[in-house]
């Protein structure tokens, strides 16, 4: 069983989805959910707190593949250092479980699992539902974001 992790990283909230593909080709939800981290703790202390609940997420499901959502901010600059930084958090404790890490952007995972680098997030969630055979959207979003990220990458391994 290939199982991959799906990183949607972010110092308040980071979403995290384990998909895995069946013999068959098709796609299966194993887990996926957040990881909060409280609003009056200091910036370093989110970022202990995200690495330890990762590593334990990592220590439970032993995933073979991860991928992580590139940084793409035009915006606003503290919120891409912070996410910068929530990102160097998760990179290292995947690359730590002895995980090989893939980044993808935000285009290339509306992409491929809504045929259209410019599809609303309506629309990819709607995708991450149908080719995980779930009853509803995946919330918070954070975290069908990252099941998102974890079929783009499964997906993608398969044909190379």
């Amino acid at each position: 069983m290939t199982l991959a992790l799906g990183i949607d990283p972010g110092t308040a909230t980071t979403g995290y989805g384990l998909v895995h593909i069946e013999p068959d080709g098709s796609l299966v939800a194993v887990k996926y959910g957040v990881i909060l981290t409280p609003k009056e703790a200091t910036a370093s202390a989110r970022l202990v707190i995200l690495y330890d609940q990762l590593q334990d997420l990592l220590k439970e499901y032993h995933p073979q593949l991860a991928a992580v959502e590139k940084l793409f901010f035009a915006r606003n600059v503290t919120t891409a250092i912070a996410v910068g930084q929530a990102r160097g958090v998760v990179m290292l404790a995947i690359e730590q479980a002895g995980i090989e890490v893939f980044e993808y952007t935000p285009k290339e995972v509306k992409n491929a699992v809504a045929g259209y680098g410019g599809a609303e997030k309506r629309q990819v969630q709607e995708m991450v539902r149908a080719l995980l055979q779930l009853d509803s959207i995946p919330k918070p979003d954070d975290a069908a974001d990252a099941l998102a990220i974890a079929i783009t990458h499964l997906n993608t391994k398969r044909y190379d």
